[in-house]
């Protein structure tokens, strides 16, 4: 038995889910909410197996954030997101929640249905359309990211410092080479340390290794 627990602002539409779910011999609507906080209460007094959250209440995304919580509290239980809107703009932070399928509500009961079943043994859903714009998405993110490279934001002195850590260089050995303080290359460390995500110097030799980076001369003295 599924226990299904209906999130909609709406009486009229709350209610007609909750019965029609009803029908259905493998569901069980355990709760209806009227708004997002009953619905994460309920949710973690009951837990139910799947939520049927309306993406837009009383405070707009509202369920967004009550989704965000139930899985937080009951990661167990599994939300599905109605809206009115195919080109919503909170789809994708309502993924980003947690939320494993979003439908929308002039979906035929069939396939609401057939989304509640595939959710709860564990699949996500979404309709076609909203597939396409999440992948498009997600490339777009990926491209994005892979533009935006650390290290392209180092300077050229950096990069001299960050190639002479590779080549297992202390501070004292780099700032002689390089002519500057040993102050000045710990500093710059720090700098690049931050710029790069990194910790210490055996991650920053390792990830000097990997660009390919060689130090302004070939050995260190």
């Amino acid at each position: 038995m599924i226990k299904v627990l209906v999130a909609d602002d709406h009486n009229l539409v709350r209610q007609a889910l909750a019965q029609m779910l009803e029908t259905e011999e493998d569901m069980q609507v355990v709760a209806q909410a009227a708004n997002g906080d009953e619905a994460v209460q309920l949710a973690k007094l009951l837990p139910p197996d799947i939520v049927l959250m309306d993406i837009h209440m009383p405070r707009g995304s509202e369920g967004i954030e009550a989704t965000r919580r139930i899985i937080e509290h009951e990661p167990q239980t599994k939300v599905i997101m109605l809206t009115m809107e195919r080109q919503d703009e909170y789809l994708f932070e309502a993924i980003k929640a947690g939320a494993k399928g979003y439908l929308l509500k002039n979906a035929n009961s069939g396939e609401l249905l057939a989304a509640i079943r595939a959710v709860a043994a564990g699949e996500a859903t979404l309709d076609p359309p909203m597939a396409r714009r999440v992948m498009q998405e997600f490339r777009k993110l990926g491209e994005r990211e892979s533009a935006d490279d650390p290290y392209q934001h180092l300077t050229d002195r950096e990069k001299d410092i960050l190639g002479l850590v590779a080549q297992g260089a202390d501070n004292h050995q780099i700032a002689k080479r390089l002519g500057i303080a040993d102050k000045t290359v710990r500093n710059r460390l720090s700098v690049i340390f931050d710029k790069l995500h990194i910790n210490n110097r055996t991650q920053a030799a390792l990830y000097a290794l990997k660009q390919g980076l060689k130090p302004p001369v070939d050995q260190v003295s």
